[in-house]
């Protein structure tokens, strides 16, 4: 590309102020006279933006219009000038189109694609660009297009910022995609510039692929440093996240190395069979029948429609996509881990960036399809991280390909495959040039023995995925792989990085000798988490697990689950395009009360609002949806969700009678619980449904402070800590910034479930948390002596709470609970840990 800025395009004579136009041929004509008095155009260059406008809408959206020649008129551009028509009271581009701000592009090359891309992203900012179409300053229109390239290189080379602060990265990995884009969520809160500067590279901290690009290894030192009104609590509010992450990273490698430490002796055959050899990713010995997994290259269509439309097409996919990965995330989050979770989030992420949408709008721009115009932008920039030589930087550009994936097959949906469906029953080991993260989360450890892969890295976040998820994978095995038959048993050794390939007999019988003696003891530990939690002086709490779908039951009740605490089922609607009707959720259902083997299971009704939504229900948008229209006051409004739901769930109850209860979240009133019981007996009655018990969630203050009163008319109670303590100590828990004070140990939340116990206490009802405080076995015990009798948690989080309770005493628990209820801070309550308390 070349390195003409706007400002070479675009003078002071190519700006008209304060214009006026009857109609789109004159603001054409205008811009064309324009471009032709400065030297840019032949006088016949306006007629050519006009055929234009017959073949294609050049109207950007948001006020814009970009009116340019056609291809074959490039020979009328006599040099490369960019001219604006500012239009303060507008004029009709097409029906419903107005535009104010005509930018008449006249270009022999590709020289005003900066600019373009600049004006792209003034569409974000739709305070600046109204200021735009008013402004009478000349100058205040070229600065608003002028090359952030170019600034960015010109203000490194002149120096860092104006507020700055040197750093020493401390993170064990590096920057890698989870920080990083707790970086720019942080960052982008703010109007300042900030950069991140290491040497002579340096990057946007607003975009996370920029971020990457510098690929900071642990020990690097950078400079960070900022411009703008608010540049100082930019950089302050930065710097905390940014130390505030290093605890994380550290006990993330800790148990990294932790795990790499534990493997398993080395098992190796008594034969000689072949073997194909790869870098080993995750340890681990499995015997399984070969299954190869074919990614569909199919061809792109390339589809043009007009800008405005795969403007609003392109939106309306990345939006899905981010609810798509969402759900992936909290699914990922308590099936996996938190931290494997932020693999999602991090890819949720990099639809934010300005670069990439820039380029895809460009593409459209130039004529291209959406869907087209997004593939072609993915490659480019994944080429772009990949051709830079690391390894990590290599990794997130599979990251990439993998979210840009789930963006196309919603741009064009005869795109999608379920390679993954369909696997047998039967051990299975797969075999793929590559596996997404997003495959690989969702991979069912059942029927999955191991993966081998003809690409990818042991840093990768599919490796990674691999190692928390327990299956032997190797990658980097080379494309030989990919010519094994399916259907062939296979030994898979993800220590030694190898797939022996035809075993004989003895080979099969001392890999599976060697399973079994792991097996049993496994067995021994599960015999351990099978124990109940009880304390030294016979209290029993319940320990339950929070999972989404039926095959993630064998594992929770590996762990120790005794049920499920809470099944969520928004997942049916965020994973489909489509809101699944009753007959689907029925499956669904059934399959969980199946697979739990008749322990109970609590079904929540789906909670959809606030950070949870989904594109296909066209919610309306609302300004702070957290204090919106959300969970029981959706279900109320919206009876074509709520009674299908429900009708599913009594048929269910009916199909494993007596394991089944339904709760209802964001309760905030009597009258709320009433209309839905009122519902309910109607549903069930209809059905011919057994009685079920009815709970309703804990997640505002006006429920726990009037939980006698909710407690006459419902079975039980769950408390939701994380939105609890959110809403009693108004912080948004999504906000970075703010993350660290979001602590369900405050005091003020620990004495709004002690009002919920004892409100539940007066009326015979138990109460359950199923949010996050349930899963640390600190908390859990507060929660124990606080007279909560059931928590549920994340399956992996369920032994360390057991053995924790097991070896308390009942009369401890309630002398730690009053002590915390007279804590003043989060900080004292955790002190009492620290103390023994």
């Amino acid at each position: 590309m070349t390195s003409t800025s706007a400002t070479g395009l675009l003078t002071h004579e190519l700006i008209r102020l304060g214009g006026a136009a009857s109609d789109k041929a004159d603001a054409i004509a205008q811009a064309g006279a324009l471009l032709a008095a400065a030297g840019c155009v032949d006088p016949d260059y306006a007629q050519s933006m006009m055929r234009r406008e017959a073949a294609a809408n050049t109207f950007l959206g948001h006020g814009v219009a970009i009116p340019h020649g056609l291809v074959e008129d490039r020979a009328m551009v006599r040099r490369n000038g960019i001219a604006i028509l500012q239009l303060p009271n507008g004029v009709e581009w097409n029906p419903g189109q107005t535009a104010r701000l005509v930018v008449a592009i006249a270009a022999q090359s590709d020289a005003h694609l900066d600019a373009l891309r600049r004006l792209t992203r003034l569409l974000q900012d739709e305070d600046r660009l109204v200021r735009l179409f008013e402004t009478d300053e000349r100058s205040e229109i070229i600065a608003a297009l002028q090359d952030e390239h170019q600034t960015a290189a010109q203000g490194a080379s002149l120096g860092d910022l104006a507020v700055v602060f040197d750093w020493v990265v401390p993170y064990p990995s590096g920057l890698h995609a989870r920080p990083a884009a707790r970086w720019v969520e942080t960052v982008r809160g703010f109007a300042a510039q900030v950069r991140v500067r290491r040497n002579a590279d340096a990057g946007d901290a607003k975009s996370l692929i920029s971020l990457l690009q510098l690929g900071l290894k642990h020990g690097e030192s950078v400079v960070v440093s900022a411009t703008g009104s608010d540049a100082e609590a930019a950089l302050a509010a930065l710097r905390r996240v940014m130390d505030g992450l290093s605890v994380q990273e550290q006990a993330d490698a800790a148990q990294a190395a932790a795990r790499a430490a534990e493997r398993a002796p080395d098992w190796s055959p008594p034969g000689a069979p072949a073997y194909i050899a790869g870098v080993a990713a995750s340890p681990g010995l499995a015997i399984g029948t070969l299954r190869k997994v074919s990614a569909v290259e199919a061809e792109i269509p390339d589809r043009p429609v007009a800008l405005t439309e795969g403007g609003a097409m392109l939106d309306a996919a990345l939006s899905t996509t981010r609810f798509q990965l969402r759900a992936l995330a909290d699914d990922t989050a308590r099936r996996v881990g938190e931290s494997e979770a932020g693999i999602f989030r991090a890819q949720s992420e990099l639809l934010n960036d300005t670069d990439l949408i820039t380029l895809t709008c460009q593409l459209m721009v130039e004529g291209h399809g959406p869907a087209w115009a997004w593939n072609a932008a993915v490659d480019r920039i994944a080429a772009g991280l990949s051709a830079l030589g690391n390894p990590v930087l290599a990794a997130r550009a599979a990251d990439l390909h993998d979210v840009g994936r789930r963006v196309l097959t919603v741009l064009e949906p005869t795109l999608k495959s379920d390679a993954l469906s369909g696997l047998p029953d039967a051990p299975t080991v797969l075999v793929a040039s590559d596996l997404s993260p997003s495959d690989t989360a969702a991979l069912n450890v059942d029927k999955v023995a191991g993966l081998i892969t003809a690409l990818g890295g042991p840093t990768s976040h599919t490796a990674i995925l691999a190692r928390t998820l327990g299956l032997p994978a190797v990658v980097a095995a080379g494309s030989a792989v990919l010519d094994l038959a399916d259907g062939a048993t296979v030994i898979i050794d993800g220590q030694a990085g190898r797939l022996y390939l035809e075993p004989s007999e003895a080979d099969v019988i001392s890999a599976s000798a060697w399973l079994e003696a792991q097996r049993e003891v496994r067995e021994r530990e599960s015999e351990v988490r099978a124990l109940p939690a009880v304390t030294r002086d016979g209290r029993r709490i319940e320990v339950a697990a929070n999972i989404n779908q039926a095959h993630q039951a064998a594992f929770a009740l590996s762990q120790g689950a005794e049920g499920v605490g809470l099944m969520r089922t928004e997942f049916l609607f965020l994973e489909a395009d489509h809101s699944p009707d009753e007959a689907e959720q029925f499956e669904a259902y059934c399959a969980m009360l199946d697979a739990m083997g008749g322990r109970p299971v609590i079904v929540r009704a789906l909670d959809i609002g606030g950070d949870k939504q989904v594109a296909h229900l066209e919610l309306p948008r609302e300004d702070n949806p957290f204090l919106g229209v959300r969970g029981a006051r959706l279900l109320l409004r919206r009876p074509e969700l709520l009674e299908p739901q429900l009708r599913a769930l009594y048929r269910a109850a009916a199909h494993r009678p007596g394991t089944l209860s339904i709760m209802f979240p964001m309760i905030t009133s009597v009258g709320e619980v009433l209309a839905l019981k009122a519902i309910c007996a109607r549903i069930r009655a209809e059905v011919g449904g057994p009685e079920t018990p009815l709970g309703v969630m804990i997640e505002v203050p006006a429920a726990a402070l009037q939980a006698e009163s909710l407690a006459r008319h419902i079975d039980f109670f769950s408390v939701g800590t994380n939105d609890l303590t959110q809403y009693v100590l108004a912080i948004d828990r999504q906000n970075p910034d703010l993350a660290a004070e979001a602590d369900a140990l405050h005091p003020a939340v620990l004495r709004l479930i002690h009002e919920t116990v004892k409100g539940a206490e007066a009326h015979g009802k138990w109460v359950g948390v199923c949010g996050g405080l349930a899963g640390d076995p600190f908390g859990a015990s507060l929660l124990a002596g606080l007279g909560v009798q059931e928590l549920s948690m994340t399956p992996r989080e369920a032994p360390a709470v057991k053995a924790r309770l097991r070896e308390a005493l009942w009369p401890d628990l309630r002398e730690l609970a009053e002590r915390a209820l007279a804590a003043e801070s989060a900080a004292d309550v955790r002190a009492l840990e620290r103390r023994g308390a």
